[in-house]
């Protein structure tokens, strides 16, 4: 799915569309990154469940597929927690100093 709409969109000569096409798909991934990896794992019980190939090859490939799912939520949560102790951080700092401040004025 994504990757012919890539490649669509490498075919196309405008280069701000194309940019601007970029940015959206990149924001719709991210947004839909977890409902994909559901419907992937959704997909893969389909194939378990229609096709008669061996069942420990169905189930190597869903282990692989979830360790890639859970690598991905354990990045996506770094990245959220990281993001957020820093935003914490910053107002942390923010009061300490208005607070700093304001006690400077009040004993003046």
């Amino acid at each position: 799915m994504t990757m012919t709409m890539m490649k669509r969109m490498m075919m196309k000569k405008n280069k701000k569309k194309k940019m601007m096409m970029l940015m959206r798909m990149t924001i719709m991934m991210i947004a839909m990154r977890t409902t994909t990896m559901m419907i992937m794992m959704m997909m893969m019980m389909i194939m378990m469940m229609t096709t008669k190939m061996r069942t420990t090859t169905t189930m190597m490939m869903m282990m692989m597929m979830v360790v890639v799912v859970v690598m991905m939520m354990m990045m996506m949560m770094m990245m959220m927690m990281m993001m957020m102790m820093m935003m914490m951080v910053m107002v942390m700092m923010m009061m300490i100093w208005n607070l700093h401040m304001f006690r400077h004025v009040i004993y003046i």
